[in-house]
C-alpha cells in the first residue's frame, strides 16, 4: 500500500519494538523509535506518544535510516510509457527507498537549470520517496562542452554525470572535476573505454564464444577506473565510479583509496548475486551494462563491500519496454529493473549467507550514499530528518513482476523466492509505504 505525501505536517509516528540499527552511530538495540514533526524526537524502550500518533509494530523488524538509491534511471521526460517520476518514485518507496538519485540520461538530457527544476516539481507532485536529479557532465551527453554546473546544483542538482556514456575525453574528463570542486559534488562516470566495449552484448570469455555473442571485456571498464582515478589524484577532485563489475576494478580503487584519492564507488545487487551464466538461453534480462562478469569478479566485489573499497550499493534501476527485451540478445537494450528486488535480494544472497552482515549492508544502502552525496538522511540521531526504512530480514515472499509499481518488468529476478521485505517507508515523517499483509 502507497501512500503519497502531502504539504500538510506529518503525525507523529512511534516505531514500536524494532531492532534499532544504526551503523552511522554504532547503534544496534530493540527499542522504539518516535518521530515528531518530520524529525526524530526519540529513541529508547517503552516510549508514549500522543493519542493520535501511528503506531507501527515492528517487533520482528529493523528500524534503519532511510535507504538511498544513487543511480537510477525514472525515464522522465521523454520515456513515460516505461516509467515515470512518480511510478520510480513509489516503486522506491515499495523496495524500501525512502530516496533516489535520477541519472540524467533523459530525452531532452537533464543538462541545464530547467531540466533539473522539472524533475524536483514532479517529485514534489508524485510525494513519495525524494527525488535527487542528477545534471549532466556534458551538453547533450555528447562528451563535448561541459554543462553549466554551477546552474544545476543552483537548481537542485546533487552530482553530474554522462552515465550511460562514458567520458572518453580525459581533458574533459579533468576540467569536470576540476570545476566540480567549486559546487562540493561529485563526478560519476560510466566507465567504459568506448572502443574496447564497441558492439559487446555480454563479459567476453567462455560464456560469451559458445553463444557466439560479441563480448565486453573486463578491460574495457578497468582502463577507465585507472584513467578516473589518476584524474582524480590530480585534480584533487571527487569521482564516482558507477556500477563496479570486476576484480581489477575493485583492485584499482583499493589502491587509489590508499593513495588518498578522493575516489568512491558502487555496485548493483546483480552484479554482486549474479554471473555471466545467467545469459544462457539468450535471456535479455541478463543483459546489461556492465555486463554481468565471471564468478571471480563477484567474489571481488562482494569483498569489496566488505572491506569497504566499494562504499555503495546502487540500483541501476533501469525499466525497458516488454517488446524492447524480446528482441534477438544483440539487439535488445541493456539493463533491468531493480528498486523493488534490491532490498530482498541482497537479504537473501549476502545476509543469509553470511557473506554481509546487517550493519554493513544498511550502511551500503542508507549511511554511505546520505555521507557521500551530502543528502539529508544517514541515521537516527536525535533531530535529524525522519526518513526510515523498515524491514522484515525473515519475510518470505515471490517475485512476480505482473506486481511492480515500477512500469518495467524486466528483471531476472521472475518467480525468485526471497526472504526480506521492506514493511514500511517513512519520508519526511510521513508513512508513504506500508506493506498489506
Amino acid at each position: 500500500m502507497t501512500r503519497e505525501r502531502t504539504g500538510s505536517a506529518p503525525r507523529d509516528v512511534l516505531l514500536r519494538g524494532g531492532r534499532i540499527l544504526d551503523p552511522a552511530r554504532g547503534v544496534d538495540e530493540v527499542g522504539d523509535v518516535l518521530l515528531r514533526g518530520g524529525s526524530v524526537e526519540a529513541q529508547g524502550r517503552s516510549l508514549s506518544a500522543p493519542d493520535d500518533a501511528e503506531v507501527l509494530d515492528c517487533a520482528g523488524a529493523i528500524i534503519a535510516p532511510g535507504f538511498i538509491d544513487v543511480h537510477c534511471h525514472l525515464r522522465e521526460p521523454g520515456r513515460e510509457d516505461v516509467e515515470t517520476i512518480a511510478t520510480g518514485a513509489r516503486a522506491a518507496a515499495a523496495g524500501g527507498f525512502t530516496a533516489v538519485c535520477a541519472m540524467p540520461n533523459t530525452e531532452p538530457v537533464t543538462d541545464n537549470q530547467a531540466a533539473v527544476g522539472f524533475i524536483l516539481r514532479q517529485a514534489m507532485r508524485a510525494g513519495a520517496a525524494r527525488v535527487y536529479p542528477i545534471g549532466a557532465i556534458s551538453l547533450g551527453q555528447r562528451g563535448e562542452q561541459l554543462a553549466e554546473f554551477g546552474e544545476m546544483v543552483g537548481a537542485g542538482a546533487v552530482a553530474v554525470s554522462d552515465d550511460g556514456k562514458p567520458v572518453a575525453s580525459a581533458h574533459l574528463m579533468r576540467t569536470a572535476l576540476e570545476y566540480a570542486q567549486s559546487f562540493g559534488i561529485p563526478v560519476i562516470d560510466h566507465c567504459e573505454e568506448p572502443t574496447l566495449a564497441s558492439g559487446g552484448a555480454m563479459n567476453e570469455g567462455i560464456v560469451s564464444a559458445r553463444l557466439g555473442v560479441k563480448g565486453i571485456p573486463a578491460e574495457a571498464e578497468e582502463v577507465m577506473v585507472a584513467r578516473n582515478i589518476l584524474l582524480a589524484r590530480l585534480t584533487g577532485g571527487h569521482v564516482h565510479l558507477a556500477h563496479m563489475s570486476t576484480r581489477g576494478s575493485v583492485e584499482l580503487i583499493r589502491w587509489g583509496k590508499g593513495l588518498g584519492v578522493t575516489v568512491t564507488a558502487e555496485v548493483t545487487p546483480h552484479h554482486l548475486t549474479l554471473t555471466e551464466n545467467a545469459c544462457e538461453g539468450y535471456d535479455t534480462h541478463a543483459k546489461m551494462n556492465p555486463p554481468l562478469r565471471t564468478a571471480d569478479d563477484l567474489d571481488a566485489l562482494r569483498e569489496g563491500v566488505r572491506d569497504g573499497t566499494i562504499d555503495v550499493i546502487a540500483t541501476d534501476h533501469a525499466p525497458h519496454h516488454y517488446d524492447a527485451k524480446e528482441r534477438e540478445f544483440a539487439d535488445a537494450p541493456f539493463g533491468i529493473v531493480g528498486l523493488e528486488t534490491a532490498l530482498g535480494v541482497m537479504l537473501t544472497d549476502l545476509v543469509h549467507t553470511g557473506v554481509l552482515d546487517l550493519p554493513t549492508l544498511v550502511d551500503r544502502l542508507a549511511c554511505a550514499p546520505a555521507r557521500i552525496f551530502h543528502l539529508a538522511g544517514g541515521s537516527l540521531a536525535r533531530g535529524a530528518p525522519a526518513h526510515v526504512t523498515v524491514f522484515d530480514p525473515e519475510l518470505e515472499w515471490s517475485v512476480d513482476p505482473s506486481t511492480f509499481v515500477s512500469k518495467g518488468r524486466n528483471t531476472p529476478y521472475a518467480d525468485r523466492l526471497l526472504r526480506g521485505r521492506a514493511i514500511a517507508t517513512i519520508v519526511d515523517g510521513h508513512v508513504i509505504y506500508r506493506l498489506t499483509r
